[in-house]
């Protein structure tokens, strides 16, 4: 068994409360979890208005799957208006 986990930090430059920084990561991990098949939520920074970050995990039973899955749930946040990535990490654990 494999598990991949990802660490998302994320700039949210428009959001000027904390409702619409719920609404902006609701959005966010809506598309993640209809395209992939993958866990997502706030982990961190939770009372900032400006920031946030995500964690993502999947299970598989091959280690480049779930790097392949992670990388692609990235490109797709990078995709997003609302948000910027300032940094992620992607860990496989085997």
């Amino acid at each position: 068994m494999t598990v991949g986990t990802c660490r998302v930090e994320l700039q949210i430059p428009a959001n000027a409360s904390l409702k619409g920084k719920r609404q902006v990561l609701r959005s966010i991990k809506d598309r993640v979890r209809s395209r992939f098949n993958v866990s997502i939520a706030e982990v961190d920074r939770l009372d900032e208005w400006k920031r946030a970050t995500v964690g993502i995990a999947c299970v598989s039973n091959d280690a480049r799957f779930a790097d392949e899955v992670l990388s692609k749930v990235v490109n797709l946040i990078e995709s997003s208006a609302d948000a910027l990535i300032l940094d992620y990490e992607i860990s496989i654990v085997t």
